[in-house]
């Protein structure tokens, strides 16, 4: 299982949302470039990085950090958060991005996950937020009135490789991974890769979630609070002993 640290930024620091509540918003550093090599030296190799104000406004405010995070480490970083164009997907590529998450445009933007797909293929993936059964847009401020379910049913149409899929419920929440409705999406959807994001608080998570063959999962808080050792994380996600 690829194993994706994360950092969401905020007014260029990383920071952490309880439930996807800007209201409740912890700062973990002010430097994220520093955090994303800290990432790199404990033996990650891929980066999940979110533009919270992006993906409440639109545009790209926190460019200049991703870029850097980019050019500094060389981690596979993948990036979401108010893209909501093509000229913002071209953006985040053209930097060095590996790869784009769509979100509130996959879902309200005809044709936009189609035009992605068939010009950048596997760099673009799609973000699947799910509230009361619900896909979520705007940063999680709204509901759309898509159920998960049909909208993952026409991205795998389209040929989308790589979901991220937030139990927003547990986001933040330290209350354990939704592993059920992880190995349902696996069960149901044999064509996308699922990478499980929102509650991945421990260590019993991480071992879970490995033995489930999802393809990949998203530490946040866990990490920044200490709940999870990343180095202990990457190992039994490679099914490896920790050294």
């Amino acid at each position: 299982m690829k194993l994706f640290p994360a950092i969401d930024l905020y007014g260029g620091k990383a920071v952490r949302l309880y439930k996807g509540n800007y209201n409740e918003m912890t700062v973990y550093s002010d430097d994220p470039v520093s955090v994303a090599k800290a990432f790199a030296a404990a033996g990650a190799k891929c980066i999940h990085l979110v533009d919270l104000e992006g993906a409440k406004t639109g545009g790209t405010p926190n460019l200049d950090v991703i870029s850097r995070i980019v050019s500094e480490t060389d981690l596979f970083a993948e990036v979401g958060g108010g893209i909501r164009d093509m000229e913002t997907v071209e953006k985040y590529l053209s930097v060095g991005v590996s790869r784009v998450i769509l979100g509130t445009a996959a879902v309200t933007k005809a044709g936009f996950v189609e035009e992605a797909v068939a010009r950048f293929g596997d760099a673009v993936a799609v973000g699947v937020d799910i509230r009361d059964g619900y896909v979520a847009i705007k940063g999680w401020t709204e509901n759309s009135a898509l159920r998960y379910g049909d909208f993952l049913k026409n991205l795998a149409a389209l040929g989308v490789r790589t979901v991220i899929c937030t139990d927003i419920s547990r986001d933040g929440a330290m209350r354990g991974a939704n592993h059920a409705l992880y190995r349902e999406l696996c069960e149901r959807f044999g064509t996308i890769d699922f990478i499980a994001s929102g509650g991945v608080s421990s260590m019993e998570d991480v071992s879970a979630l490995t033995a489930s063959g999802i393809y990949g999962a998203i530490i946040g808080k866990a990490y920044y609070t200490g709940a999870i050792d990343l180095r202990e994380a990457l190992a039994t996600a490679h099914g490896k002993e920790q050294v």
